[in-house]
């Protein structure tokens, strides 16, 4: 893998797309074990300049010109409630307009590189309603209604970010917190006093009417206000209006200490289950600068052995460096005094320590790629942490209601238990379970033949083995490189059950288009950051719609997060034509205990219920070498009655298959 070079599995990919699937998964996994995604270097220093150079440099230019503030005098505004206000005003205008998370090739955008506002400013488009029973919020096409509340709401975050800062003639409980900082009494720290008396807070006439816009768009689009990361930046934005103008200024510093520390404390307790620990081998894997290839291999049990189940090593950065810390860590720094048995310097350490995490976090280049929300929360654990210490006045314990700390936390931490008791009813997103390996997700299983049908979809770009064609690569390498996605899919707990269901259920699975939901659910709606909700029965009744796909055609496996500690997945299989056709779960430990080929066959699977329509499936064995191959039926179209086993057979014997070559 070279800076300008992509690292493709080493097959022959003619020969590679035609073999069963889980020889390829076997290979895929291997590959993603050693190399990860195989994105050329340049993707991740693109990434990083979009990040560092853009998003900070950039970034601080836009926040202290438009507040009047000298960015080449650091010292003089690092402290300035204003700039860390519009810091995450700017991060969640990015996101809205989709150009932060979920941004460019990792995230399965080739060509172009957003989708966000490609989409949802365009009537017509796809659009999830979460509440159809709500009045006029029903429907699944963008309206133009939609697209004028998705500008008004970019419209006044974008005043907000540029209009000047608030006074303390304009807003007196600035005067005071001005007053506060300069009494020598007080103990403040000297780079506070120094420059308090030019302290701004952002205006709040633009956010209020934000707030509104996204929260009607949030009744009719669940898609953009998730892509928004309202779970992450609504609530503090409701700090900056209501805290200022109602409380204290000092309020609204603790209150936004307490937020950040419940994001933390909160997606560490969503760690605590048996997944997680099979996010940390594909996550280093995926690393591309600094860990050897041998530490990436380490991850795995056994990875000259080809058991690429999680090691002891695996086991304890997961739930060490990560549970413990991400829980253990924003405690200390919360509650830890800044006067007691050194205190502050705890607190500082414990704040490196978060800031730490939050860039080996920006290192491994999720495919999420939330970059710009791990640097704004590192600046603001800085910020708020050490430049704010807590024996000064901005403890837990010093807000100026003894009831405040705890409205604070009501929202997120409700979210947060509800949400892992009923995953079905709260996105991962808001119950904090970004990385926890508990995820809803799904495979796409699309009949080589039908696949073009996908196409009909509205939308303003295309799927990505067509982005991948038009950057010029062949079909089988593009096919081969997509598939890498389900490679990565299967190192995880969800999809060993995942490809079960599609093993059980699908008898001609060796000849389908196997692909991973979450980069298809970006081609359809512009985004989709891990979130399975946005991919399940509503988006594949709104593509069936145009699609016109037959019965047996589309096939979907999405299955549910694991309930809090309750053991089981419980899955769906969904046909684009039929709507789901069976239910069913599996047991967590026996998909983690599976290799992720499964080369001892689909892990048990128990099915509660089955669609009389399911026998309505039709199945064809196809030839798969091109994108528009005709199909090479059996004898006989293959039901859901044939032997799979001799089916299978027969596909390995009839094929002409090349070995795979040792990377």
């Amino acid at each position: 893998m070279g800076f300008t070079e992509t690292r493709f599995p080493n097959v022959e990919p003619e020969a590679f797309i035609q073999r069963p699937l889980q020889e390829r998964l076997r290979v895929l996994t291997t590959q993603w074990a050693e190399w990860g995604f195989g994105a050329a270097r340049n993707i991740s220093v693109l990434y990083l300049a979009k990040v560092f150079g853009a998003w900070l440099i950039g970034g601080v230019l836009l926040v202290t010109l438009t507040s009047h503030l000298n960015p080449l005098d650091p010292a003089s505004w690092w402290m300035n409630p204003i700039v860390y206000q519009k810091l995450l005003v700017m991060t969640m205008l990015l996101d809205a307009i989709g150009v932060a998370g979920s941004w460019g090739p990792l995230a399965g955008k080739f060509g172009p590189l957003t989708g966000g506002i490609l989409f949802w400013s365009r009537p017509g488009t796809i659009k999830l309603s979460p509440y159809k029973w709500i009045p006029f919020t029903g429907g699944n096409r963008r309206t133009v209604f939609d697209v004028f509340l998705y500008y008004g709401f970019l419209f006044a975050m974008g005043t907000a970010l540029l209009l000047p800062g608030q006074t303390a003639a304009e807003l007196p409980a600035l005067g005071r917190f001005q007053a506060y900082l300069t009494d020598p009494a007080n103990g403040v720290p000297v780079w506070l006093t120094q420059h308090a008396e030019s302290f701004l807070l952002i205006q709040t006439t633009p956010l209020v009417l934000a707030v509104a816009l996204l929260l009607i768009i949030g009744l009719r689009d669940k898609t953009i206000f998730l892509a928004a990361r309202a779970e992450q930046y609504l609530l503090p934005i409701v700090f900056f209006i209501v805290f200022p103008h109602f409380f204290e200024v000092t309020d609204m510093i603790i209150a936004l200490k307490i937020f950040l520390v419940t994001v933390w404390v909160g997606a560490g307790f969503s760690k605590l289950n048996r997944h997680f620990s099979l996010v940390i081998p594909p996550m280093l894997s995926n690393t591309p600068f600094w860990p050897p290839r041998w530490l990436k291999k380490s991850m795995y049990k056994d990875f000259a052995g080809s058991d690429l189940r999680p090691s002891r090593p695996a086991h304890l950065i997961a739930h060490v460096l990560g549970t413990i810390v991400e829980i253990g860590a924003p405690l200390v720094m919360l509650f830890v005094a800044g006067s007691a048995l050194g205190g502050q310097l705890t607190v500082t350490l414990a704040t490196l320590l978060m800031v730490g995490f939050c860039l080996f976090i920006i290192s491994t280049f999720p495919l999420a790629v939330p970059l710009e929300w791990n640097m704004l929360f590192a600046i603001c654990a800085v910020v708020f942490f050490i430049g704010y210490p807590n024996g000064v006045g901005f403890s837990v314990f010093d807000m100026s209601q003894p009831w405040l700390p705890f409205a604070v936390i009501a929202i997120p931490v409700f979210f947060v238990i509800f949400g892992s008791i009923r995953p079905d009813k709260v996105s991962f997103l808001a119950s904090l379970r970004q990385y926890g390996g508990n995820w809803a997700s799904a495979l796409w299983a699309i009949h080589p033949d039908a696949e073009h049908k996908l196409h009909r979809v509205h939308r303003p770009t295309t799927d990505q083995i067509d982005q991948l064609q038009t950057m010029g690569l062949p079909y089988p390498v593009a096919e081969t490189f997509l598939q890498m996605t389900i490679g990565w899919r299967s190192l995880h707990s969800q999809g060993r059950g995942l490809f079960s269901v599609l093993l059980e259920d699908v008898p001609d699975i060796d000849h389908r288009r196997v692909r991973e939901a979450e980069f298809g659910c970006n081609a359809m709606i512009g985004f989709n950051f891990g979130e399975g909700h946005f991919h399940n029965e509503e988006l594949i009744a709104a593509i069936q719609e145009q699609a016109q796909f037959e019965p047996g055609e589309f096939i979907v496996a999405w299955v549910e997060s694991e309930a809090l500690w309750s053991g089981i997945q419980e899955y769906r299989l969904i046909d684009a034509a039929l709507g789901v056709v069976e239910r069913g779960h599996w047991r967590v430990k026996d998909a983690v205990a599976a290799q992720p080929w499964l080369p001892d066959g689909p892990i048990p699977l128990t099915v509660t219920w089955r669609s009389p329509q399911f026998e309505q499936l039709r199945f064809t064995a196809t030839d798969i070498v091109g994108p528009d191959a005709a199909p090479a039926p059996l004898d006989d179209a293959v039901t859901l009655g044939v032997d799979t086993a001799a089916l299978t057979q027969f596909v390995a014997e009839s094929e002409q298959l090349v070995e795979v070559r040792k990377p």
